[in-house]
């Protein structure tokens, strides 16, 4: 193998230790803010090293077609202990903001759904309600009027057929219901 492409293997290495860091570092601070639950981790890290390791042999394919060397491992590790002694805190405070940005930008959609959407509909039935209440009691006043005009008509029919109540016996479940009728009719009205 040429020492070209030992060096370029070897800065493949570093440059996959480095985004190895990275990708730990955001997932450690995802992982505490967001604060997944206890069983999770265990997965949530098996996937994190399987990630990686497929990651490092997608680097190590591209820089030397596949050969595991010494070198590869020294690459890995300076770029990992390069990230953590340079980059580590800029990357945590990095994450830190974008999930603050994404908290912040939910919290505004939320809003603006709640502005352009819920509210509206909130309104239109606040309307509709008060829409009907009105029809409700102009249909009630109406009702009202239409019976008093009845009253009469109601006393002249009994008078005229007198004769034949006093022979008429009202069957007790008529009574019921018309009680039943007369307290709904005296609760509401």
């Amino acid at each position: 193998m040429s020492p070209d492409t030992q060096w370029i293997t070897l800065t493949w290495m570093l440059l996959s230790g480095i985004v190895m860091g990275m990708a730990y570092d955001s997932y450690r601070v995802l992982s505490g803010q967001l604060r997944f639950p206890r069983w999770s981790m265990h997965t949530l890290d098996l996937l994190y090293w399987v990630a990686s390791a497929l990651f490092v042999f997608r680097m190590l394919y591209a820089g030397n077609h596949g050969q595991l060397r010494f070198y590869v491992f020294l690459g890995l590790i300076i770029g990992v202990c390069f990230y953590f002694w340079l980059l580590s805190v800029t990357t945590q405070r990095f994450v830190v903001m974008l999930i603050k940005l994404a908290r912040t930008l939910i919290h505004w959609c939320g809003h603006i759904l709640n502005i352009l959407f819920v509210m509206p509909v909130k309104g239109l039935y606040k309307l509709v309600r008060l829409l009907l209440g009105f029809v409700l009691a102009i249909l009630l006043f109406l009702g009202k009027l239409v019976l008093q005009c009845l009253v009469p008509f109601g006393k002249l029919f009994r008078w005229m057929f007198r004769p034949l109540l006093k022979h008429w016996v009202t069957p007790r479940w008529m009574i019921r219901a018309g009680s039943s009728i007369a307290a709904i009719w005296k609760r509401w009205f």
